[in-house]
Parts: C-alpha cells; structure tokens; sequence
C-alpha cells in the first residue's frame, strides 16, 4: 500500500466505481463521468474562496449592513462566519463515512439515512443551486447595463436585454467547460477579476466616503418593516457562506480528502473572507441607508474605472455560475454516459442542447423576477439554512452518536432547532419582501 496521499488503485466496486487507499483504510469511489481525485487543497479552496468572493459580494453592503446596521452587521457577519466554517466542517469530516467517496451532498444524506432522504435533499440542493445561479445572471446582467449606461442615457436598452446578454455568455462557457476540474486555469482568471472590482470597489467608495457629508446608518423602514428585512438580512448573511455542494468540490481533491478539504475551508474561512469583508464594510460606510443592492451604482469616478470594475464584475459571474451548476451538469453527464474527448460531437452536442437549455431556463426566471436581495433571502431560507447548517449537523449527529457525550449530542441538536426556526422564519420574510416588490415592479421590470 503507498503512502498517504496518493492514490493507489487495488480493485473494482460493483457499480463500476474504484477503489483506493486513503491512508489506513480502503475507499470506494462512487461512478462518475466526470474526473475527480485530481486536484490540490489550494485549488478546492480557490473553489470555495471565488464562491464568496463573487460579484455577490457588492450586494452584501445593501442586503446586510442597511437592514443590520453597523453593530448588527458586523457581529452578524462575525457569527455567520464561525458557524458556517463548523458547519462545512462537519460535512468535510463525512466525506469518507462507510468506507465509500460520497462525492454528491445526496449520495452523503441517502447513505445516512436512506432513498427518501437521497430524494429530498437532491431537491433541496437543485433549488438551491438553480436560485443562485439565477441571481448569478441577475449580477451579470446589472453588470453590463452599468456599462452601458456610463456611456449612453438613452434607456434604449433595458435589464432585460443585459440579462439574456449575460445568458447567453454563461452558456457558452457551461459549454466550452466540461467539468469543475477544467476550471483550473480559469480559477486564476476568477480571482484576478474579484481583485479588480473589490480593490476598484473599495477605492471608489473610500474616495466617495471621505468627499460625502456625514452619513445616516440608520436602519430604513417601519417597526414592522424592520423587523422582516432583519429576517431577511439574517438569511443573506449565511447565504454569503453558501457552500451546499461541499461534497462535490471535495470530490475533486486528492487523498487524504478530508485533510486536504479542512485545508481548503481553512483557507476559504481565513484569507478567503478579508477581501468580502473590507468590501461590505467600505461600501457601508461610504453610503450609509443609502447604499444600493449593487454596490458598483453608488461609487463616483472615472469611467474607465467604472468600466473596468464593472465588466470584471461580469466575467466573474460567468464563471462562479459554473461552479454552482456543476453539480446538475455532473448527474446529466453521468446519468448519460457522456465520457471522453470535450470535443467529441455527441459530447459537444449534448452540453450545447442540455446545459444551454438549462442555462436559458434560469436566464428567463432573472428577467421575470430580477429582484436580487428577495432571491439570496429566499435562497437562504429555503436551501442554504437546511443543506449547510440543518443537514450538516444532523448527519454528523446520527452518523456519530456512538461516539459522543451527552453533551456535543445536546450542542448538534440545539442547531438544528435554532436554525431550523430561522429557516421558517427567514422564508416569511423573504416571501413578504418578494411580494410587496412585486407590486411595485413588473414581470421583465428594468431596475
């Protein structure tokens, strides 16, 4: 047997799957027409790092901070933090439970608790991911109408056109991408695009702020009002940490998996959130209640800057969007058989008539209803408090429970409980909000 860390092939599973030795034992690897075991920790925690480094982040300062507040906000961020990395941490540590790779988070809930489970979590995790994807291409499409209004102001062009602009760039990349692993290169491209509209971001709106007369962080609204955007805003602030497809970014890292992956969250928990906090905190104080959904519509300056950071902003939509469709795309290209060469024509055939089809699905669900704060809210009660914070730590609870006290068992069940009342919660909320915005805008609205 070799040493740890290097995969070392010994035998077949029956459903066609391998197996390899991670460490002392024997691990079974599920079928899967897509390459995993292939990449390094720093590579997984560039995966997750571009996650919440994405152009959502110039969202955060006007769906977190305005609702919150300074204090608010920022112990909220500094909770959402911590919690969300013990999480992540829970479900890292699963990855190998019962001798078998579970490199899908359905694969991970069926094996604890069986094929109803497998069932319900595999549509949890779809709306989830379909939800961001959807604000992803709502980011896109702000994106470029922000540009195209730096130089135009004949409204001629409206949100709706930049969304199916932004679609079909996102489907030509979900085309030319076979798998996460390919998105090695692209992950350099990624980062230096969030650098450029966080660092052009921040300097804008430090600029503004020490130009602008004294701000007002008082929090918007009625008694009542309030009390239903702070849900809200408590929804998005887990949202930002929004890794319900862990097992599948673990799935491409090489043995040990579970060192290596405590590695990646490591990195995603540490370095990866200073650029998304300096970014939340700059923008809010810059603009105070004013800030906007889109960061990038509150900052003054030189075009070429504006520009810059703004079509930055766009690119790097494109590609976190195949991130978080990466998992749909690996079921249909595993369920299908679509192996091999990217550029064989069956191969190329299918992602062109499938990702296309479902990439054009959630670009006319953004211009339907291109309301971007009401879709993280409502994404953040509805999957991400069930898959990152419920799940987690109730598979933990029942895959471990002969090896804990009394006292961890007490710990995992007062989460479940805590968030699974902020899930109902944060989904009233959020379910409000998007009906009160959709009295004021219309279906394909341009806002």
């Amino acid at each position: 047997m070799e040493s740890q860390g290097r995969e070392d092939v010994v035998g077949c599973s029956g459903a066609g799957g391998r197996v390899h030795s991670d460490g002392h034992i024997d691990i079974e690897i599920p079928e899967t027409a897509h390459q995993i075991s292939n990449d390094s920790w720093f590579q997984a925690g560039f995966v997750l790092t571009t996650g919440i480094n994405s152009a959502y982040v110039l969202g955060y300062p006007g769906a977190v901070m305005v609702p919150l507040g300074w204090i608010g906000g920022v112990i909220g961020l500094i909770l959402a933090t911590v919690v969300s990395l013990h999480a992540n941490a829970l479900v890292a540590k699963l990855h190998d439970f019962g001798g078998k790779r579970r490199i899908r988070y359905r694969d991970l809930a069926g094996s604890i608790y069986g094929g109803k489970a497998y069932s319900i979590t595999w549509g949890m995790q779809y709306v989830n991911l379909v939800m961001i994807n959807v604000g992803y291409i709502i980011l896109a499409g702000n994106s470029l109408k922000a540009v195209y209004l730096l130089f135009r102001d004949d409204h001629v062009m409206k949100l709706p056109h930049f969304i199916a602009i932004a679609g079909l760039a996102c489907g030509l990349f979900a085309i030319s991408v076979p798998h996460l692993s390919a998105l090695r290169n692209w992950l350099a491209f990624s980062t230096l695009f969030s650098m450029i509209y966080i660092v052009g971001g921040i300097a804008l709106a430090i600029k503004d702020g020490f130009k602008a007369p004294p701000r007002d962080y008082s929090i918007p609204g009625t008694k009542t009002s309030r009390i239903f955007t702070t849900i809200g805003a408590s929804a998005n602030l887990v949202f930002s940490f929004n890794t319900g497809m862990l097992p599948e970014i673990q799935a491409t890292v090489r043995p040990p998996v579970v060192e290596n992956m405590m590695k990646g969250l490591y990195f995603q928990f540490t370095v990866g959130v200073v650029p998304m906090y300096a970014i939340i905190f700059a923008g809010y104080w810059a603009y105070g209640s004013t800030t906007s959904s889109y960061l990038l519509n509150n900052v003054h300056g030189p075009i070429w800057l504006k520009t810059t950071t703004n079509i930055s902003a766009f690119l790097q939509s494109v590609i976190a969007l195949h991130i978080f469709a990466s998992p749909m795309y690996e079921f249909l290209d595993t369920k299908y058989g679509i192996k091999g060469s990217a550029l064989a024509v069956r191969n190329l055939s299918f992602r062109i008539l499938v990702r296309g089809g479902y990439v054009a699905m959630t670009s006319l669900v953004s211009a339907l209803l291109p309301f971007l704060g009401d879709f993280m809210s409502l994404t953040g009660a509805l999957s991400t408090f069930p898959l990152t914070f419920i799940l987690a730590n109730h598979m933990y609870l029942v895959a471990n429970r002969n090896k804990m006290s009394l006292l961890q068992k007490n710990w995992h069940w007062l989460n479940v409980v805590l968030f699974s009342c902020m899930a109902v919660a944060a989904a009233v909320a959020a379910l409000r909000l998007i009906a009160v915005d959709s009295r004021t805008y219309h279906v394909f609205a341009d806002i």
